[in-house]
């Protein structure tokens, strides 16, 4: 669908209108609403797998590739997936009226920091039919209307998924505009809606490296980016090369085309030449493309060669850079050098090292002995995510139900003028 303004501007109305209502909105009712809303999941699945089918094969037919089209693919367990993540959103604390801190003035007037809604999430996401629902009901769990935006290979699983969704508010007595897809998936749509501050109160963009660059020139809404991942595991020294073998393989090949695979693997000089052999055989077999420097083409004659542009790449594919280092410093200067700040991992059981890694990296999640695959919302128990963010305002890493709201400070007195 081409760019129309006045359809923009109705969604926002909309919507606007609709947080409002859900801000006022009882735990009582968000939860009932969200069972609701992953019970007509279930329901409509038969109609949502016909409009992915379709979704699919207009995919291939223009040559999306196999990474791209694991995102898009829905089968009945993603779609049992997306249910299972609303169930589990309702069952999580409400985070709207908490009151997170307190304290009396000097003159007798108290103070109250609480939780409040946002008021309209924007999301705009590339090809994985799940943020709809896990994007939507997240962002109505903490007391706002939602509007989505996903590409044009989703288009009619998005627009099957969200009528779903509407059906379950709707039959809960809350307006089903609180979660609205914008079928506008051009560009001049996506700036449009990057600059709608009369009606955006955060806007989170999920995509590759041109939505963010669109976002840097264009956006004039408050955003939170979710970024690229170029994530790295880095084989330390002092490793369990029995840990460090499954967690990289785990972190590369267990679904490469998602943010939290890792696309680089830094191995310390004192154990390549035990190591790399034995991973890259384990990776080669599930077909990676392994592209190294000198000294891990040496131990490894079979890799490829790797250029700047492939330690600095997000792959989305079986491809990984392979690096030799010669301590958990050099590690790190790669890290800062070529990440992305996302998910970084060290495998090593020396306490320094890992704190020496640990500290000097800037990654949003940092993990030890762990694949980077669990930087996830579900896995961190927030039952989805509306993204992960890799900047530093005002929230970082998976973003769950708190990452949605804002502080309001509310003042109780007594007469008192100043």
């Amino acid at each position: 669908m081409p760019y129309n303004a006045s359809m923009l501007a109705k969604i926002g109305r909309q919507a606007k209108e609709a947080s409002r209502v859900v801000a006022k909105a009882s735990t009582t009712q968000k939860n009932a609403a969200l069972l609701a809303m992953a019970e007509r999941l279930e329901t409509a699945a038969p109609g949502i797998l016909a409009a992915n089918v379709e979704d699919m094969e207009q995919a291939r037919t223009e040559g999306v590739g196999e990474a791209l089209l694991d995102r898009l693919l829905l089968t009945d367990d993603r779609i049992q997936g997306m249910a299972t993540g609303l169930r589990t959103v309702a069952s999580l604390p409400d985070p709207i009226g908490v009151i997170t801190s307190g304290w009396q003035m000097y003159n007798g007037v108290k103070v109250q920091r609480q939780r409040a809604p946002l008021g309209v999430v924007a999301v705009i996401y590339e090809a994985r039919p799940n943020v709809t629902a896990d994007a939507g009901g997240l962002a109505f769990k903490a007391g706002n209307a939602a509007i989505l935006r996903g590409s044009s290979y989703a288009l009619r699983s998005n627009l099957a998924v969200t009528r779903a969704l509407q059906e379950g508010l709707e039959s809960e007595g809350l307006p089903g505009s609180a979660v609205q897809l914008l079928e506008d998936t051009s560009r001049e749509g996506a700036v449009a809606l990057m600059q709608a501050t009369e009606w955006i109160d955060l806007l989170v963009p999920r995509g590759g490296p041109g939505l963010i660059a669109a976002m840097i020139e264009h956006a004039t809404v408050p955003y939170v980016i979710d970024g690229a991942g170029n994530c790295h595991v880095y084989v330390d020294a002092a490793a369990d090369l029995g840990k460090a073998l499954p967690i990289t393989l785990n972190a590369k090949v267990q679904r490469p085309g998602v943010c939290n695979a890792a696309e680089s693997l830094l191995v310390h000089e004192a154990v390549a030449a035990e190591f790399l052999p034995a991973v890259a055989e384990a990776l080669m077999d599930q077909g990676v493309e392994l592209r190294g420097d000198p000294e891990a083409r040496r131990l490894v004659p079979d890799m490829g060669e790797a250029t700047d542009e492939d330690h600095a790449t997000e792959f989305h594919d079986l491809i990984m850079s392979v690096k030799v280092v010669p301590s958990v410093e050099a590690a790190v200067d790669h890290v800062l050098q070529y990440g992305t700040g996302h998910s970084d991992a060290i495998i090593s059981e020396d306490y320094g090292a890992v704190q020496t890694f640990v500290n000097g990296v800037d990654s949003a999640v940092t993990l030890v002995n762990a694949s980077t695959r669990f930087t996830d919302g579900e896995e961190f128990g927030f039952g989805a995510e509306i993204g992960i963010s890799t900047q530093k305002l005002h929230v970082r890493g998976p973003m769950g139900l708190e990452a949605l709201t804002c502080e309001r400070y509310i003042l109780y007195g007594d007469g008192q003028v100043r």
